[in-house]
C-alpha cells in the first residue's frame, strides 16, 4: 500500500465533454449514468491539501456533466468503433497523409492567423542557437553547457527520441542528476513544494556533455545492455533488453554518491496543449491512492509547484508528471537543455553550478534591448503556442477485424485501469480549439509503481523512484514512420511495442501476465490495436 497523497479529493468520477453518458470507477464496473452523475453532483467538495483542486467540474451544466459521464464512458461494444474515435485529437485532429511529418501538423480548427503564429513558433523550436558573442545577437546565449543546439534536434520530427548506440551520440536522451533529502531543512522543502530534488552539487540537475569553445562537457552518457528471456504462455521466447547506465570523462570531478543517474528519453510532443486542458477533477476522478477497490492499481497524482504562478497544483507534463504547464516545460528544456534563459527560468548560465567557476564566467547572449533574457517573452509566446497546437494524427484502421479484436484484448487485460481512453477539455480554455474536446489519449496521467525492473531510484516530487506517469498512447503507432526507428519507455529499453508491454511491473504486472499468458493470436491483436493509434 503506498503512503497517502496530500490532495484528498476523491469524488468517484468528475468527467468533461458534450456527448452521451459516463466513466466508471476503474474499467470493470458499468453503472447506470444517472447513479453516477447524482454522485458527482451530490458528493461536496472535499479539502485538498496544499493545492486547493476542485473535487468535480464547474464549467459544466447538470446537462453537460450527464453528457460527459457517457461520453468517457469505457465501450463494452467492440464489433465496430465508437462514434468520433477516429479524431481522437478531437476537431483538432490532423486527417494529413501519414508519412515523416505525421506529428509536424497544426490543429485543424485553428485560425488562418493562428496558423501563422504555429509557423512562427515552429521556426524557433527549429532555430539552432549560437555561443555568445555573437554577430546573431537575436540567436546567441546557447549553454555555456548544454545537450543540443535547437529544441527539434531532441524532438525529432516533433516525435520520440531515440536512445544512443554504438558511435551515436545521446542526441534525444540525457540523464538527470538528483538526490533524496537528507536534512530536515530539505525535507521539509520538499514537503512544501518548494523542490523537486537535489540536484548534484558539481553537476546540477542535468548530465550536459557539450559545452561552447573554451569550456569542457561534463561528461558522456554510458549504456550497456544485456539481454533477459522471457517464455511466454504459448511457449514463444522474447528477449527483453536491459540497460545500465554510467558516465564516462567526467569533467569536474566524481559524481556526489547521493546522486542517482536517471535516462529520459524526450517524448512526442502532440496533443499537449489538450492534455494541458483536461479538467484536474478528471484526472484526480481516476486516482486510488491507498488502493481502496483492491484492484492492483493506486494511481495517484504528483502535486508540484507551478513555477509560473506559485500555486500547488496538478503536475501532467513530464516522464514523472513534474510539471504543470506547456510553458513551464519549455522553460525548462531551454535552460537545462540549450543553457537559454527565458523569463520563467532567468538563468543565462543554464545548469551551471556554482562549482562551476569557468562555466559562469563565460558570456551570456541577455541582449538589453532585447529584454532580460536570451529567449524573451515573445519567443517564448510562440513556442508555446506551437508545442500547444501539434496535431494528433487520425486513426487508422480501426474498423478492421483484427484492430476491433485487439481492442477488446487491450480492455479485458485491463490495460485501460491506467491507460484510460477518454476525457473531455473544460469549456473556458485560452484558445477555442482545444475547448469541449473528446480526446482519446490513452493515459490516466497519474503516477504508477511499474517495480523494480524499470525503476530508476530518483524521487521527482510527490514521485517515488520507481514511479512513472502513464504515458498517452496516440500516435503511438506511427513512431517508427516519424522517427524512423521504434523505441519505447522512458529511456527506450524496448524495441517493439510487446516488449514494451513485457517490461511492465508493480502495477502493471497483473496486465502484462494477461499479455504473456494470452494466445499468439491475441497478443498479435493487441499490437495491431496500438499500431492503430
Amino acid at each position: 500500500m503506498r503512503r497517502p497523497i496530500d490532495c484528498s479529493c476523491r469524488s468517484r468520477r468528475a468527467e468533461n465533454d458534450g456527448l452521451p453518458l459516463h466513466k466508471t470507477p476503474r474499467h470493470r464496473i458499468y453503472r447506470g449514468a444517472s447513479l453516477l452523475l447524482a454522485m458527482v453532483l451530490s458528493v461536496p467538495a472535499m479539502a485538498c491539501e496544499p493545492a486547493d483542486l476542485p473535487a468535480s467540474r464547474t464549467d459544466l451544466t447538470p446537462k453537460d456533466q450527464a453528457r460527459v459521464l457517457m461520453v468517457t464512458k469505457p465501450t463494452a461494444d467492440f464489433t465496430k468503433p465508437e462514434p468520433f474515435e477516429l479524431m481522437q485529437g478531437g476537431a483538432g485532429t490532423s486527417r494529413k497523409d501519414v508519412n515523416r511529418d505525421a506529428f509536424s501538423q497544426s490543429s485543424a480548427n485553428i485560425t488562418f492567423e493562428e496558423e501563422g503564429t504555429f509557423k512562427l513558433g515552429n521556426a524557433l523550436f527549429r532555430k539552432n542557437w549560437v555561443s555568445s558573442p555573437s554577430s546573431t545577437q537575436a540567436s546567441d546565449g546557447l549553454g555555456p553547457l548544454f545537450n543540443e543546439r535547437a529544441c527539434q534536434n531532441c524532438h525529432l520530427k516533433d516525435g520520440r527520441g531515440r536512445p544512443p548506440e554504438g558511435n551515436a551520440g545521446s542526441t534525444s536522451m540525457f540523464l538527470r542528476l538528483a538526490r533524496d533529502a537528507g536534512s530536515a531543512e530539505e525535507k521539509a522543502a520538499l514537503a512544501d513544494h518548494k523542490v523537486l530534488n537535489f540536484p548534484d552539487p558539481v553537476y546540477g540537475a542535468q548530465l550536459q556533455d557539450l559545452a561552447v569553445p573554451g569550456l569542457r562537457g561534463e561528461g558522456r552518457m554510458h549504456v550497456e545492455h544485456s539481454e533477459e528471456k522471457v517464455t511466454l504462455g504459448d511457449g514463444t521466447a522474447v528477449s527483453l533488453r536491459k540497460p545500465s547506465y554510467s558516465v564516462e570523462g567526467l569533467g569536474y570531478g566524481p559524481l556526489d554518491p547521493r546522486t542517482t543517474l536517471s535516462p529520459r528519453l524526450t517524448p512526442p510532443m502532440i496533443g499537449l496543449g489538450l492534455i494541458e486542458q483536461i479538467a484536474p477533477a478528471d484526472i484526480l476522478a481516476h486516482a486510488d491512492p491507498d488502493d481502496r477497490d483492491g484492484d492492483g492499481i493506486s494511481g495517484r497524482p504528483n502535486i508540484v509547484r507551478d513555477e509560473l504562478s506559485g500555486a500547488v497544483t496538478l503536475g501532467r507534463f513530464g516522464w514523472k508528471a513534474q510539471t504543470a504547464s506547456i510553458r513551464q516545460q519549455a522553460a525548462d528544456a531551454f535552460a537545462g537543455d540549450i543553457g537559454i534563459s527565458t523569463p520563467e527560468m532567468p538563468k543565462p548560465w543554464g545548469d551551471c553550478t556554482e562549482a562551476q567557476k569557468d562555466c559562469l564566467a563565460m558570456p551570456n547572449g541577455v541582449q538589453q534591448r532585447l529584454g532580460t533574457a536570451e529567449a524573451p517573452p515573445p519567443v517564448m509566446d510562440l513556442v508555446t503556442f506551437y508545442s500547444q497546437n501539434l496535431a494528433v494524427p487520425a486513426r487508422r484502421d480501426l474498423d478492421k477485424p483484427d484492430v476491433l479484436a485487439g481492442k477488446k484484448q487491450f480492455y479485458e487485460m485491463g490495460c485501460i485501469s491506467c491507460h484510460t481512453p477518454k476525457f473531455v477539455t473544460v469549456r473556458g480554455t485560452p484558445n477555442k480549439a482545444q475547448a469541449f474536446q473528446l480526446i482519446w489519449p490513452y493515459s490516466d496521467f497519474l503516477l504508477h509503481d511499474m517495480g523494480e525492473g524499470l525503476a530508476d531510484g530518483q524521487r521527482v516530487g510527490e514521485a517515488s523512484g520507481s514511479e512513472w506517469r502513464t504515458p498517452p498512447l496516440w500516435g503511438i503507432g506511427l513512431t517508427a514512420t516519424v522517427n524512423g526507428n521504434a523505441f519505447y519507455l522512458h529511456d527506450g529499453r524496448a524495441r517493439t511495442l510487446a516488449e514494451a508491454i513485457l517490461w511492465h511491473g508493480g502495477e502493471g504486472r497483473k496486465a502484462r501476465d494477461h499479455f504473456a499468458g494470452a494466445s499468439a493470436a491475441d497478443r498479435d491483436a493487441l499490437i495491431k490495436f496500438l499500431e492503430s493509434l
